[in-house]
């Protein structure tokens, strides 16, 4: 889970074979700081692709105090294409994916117990934050 600026936020590890919907509720409450109380002038959005498209997930979503974006494929980029001057927010995600595909022990997994690959992933995580705060240049 990233924020807006594709900072790593929360992270849950299961297998390949496992349902990303099923992941949900794992991911969320792996976010370690506390956030700020949404308001109807602050809401916080949640943007999931078509993947997450259950009700269970809405549910979900909507305890933790997030509004759900979740979107078909191909839906955001009509919309994005009939109106000018918007932008389409998946793409923070897959730089953040991209970033974490830098990192070598993350992309092929050598690690056999999941709490070593959990430890790499946090390193990453935190070079991916020391750089998008502008200290490693």
């Amino acid at each position: 889970m990233v924020d807006a600026n594709g900072i790593p936020v929360g992270v849950a590890v299961e297998g390949a074979n496992r349902n990303d919907m099923k992941m949900v509720a794992e991911t969320l409450e792996s976010i370690p700081i506390d956030r700020p109380t949404p308001t109807n002038a602050k809401p916080q959005g949640m943007c999931m692709d078509k993947g997450y498209d259950y009700d269970e997930v809405r549910d979900l979503v909507k305890e933790f105090g997030f509004t759900a974006h979740i979107h078909r494929r191909g839906e955001q980029a009509q919309k994005v294409k009939r109106q000018a001057g918007i932008k389409a927010r998946r793409w923070v995600v897959e730089r953040t994916h991209s970033w974490l595909n830098r990192f070598r022990g993350i992309l092929i997994r050598w690690n056999k117990k999941a709490q070593n690959y959990i430890a790499m992933l946090h390193m990453a995580f935190g070079f991916i934050v020391f750089r998008q705060m502008g200290f490693f240049g």
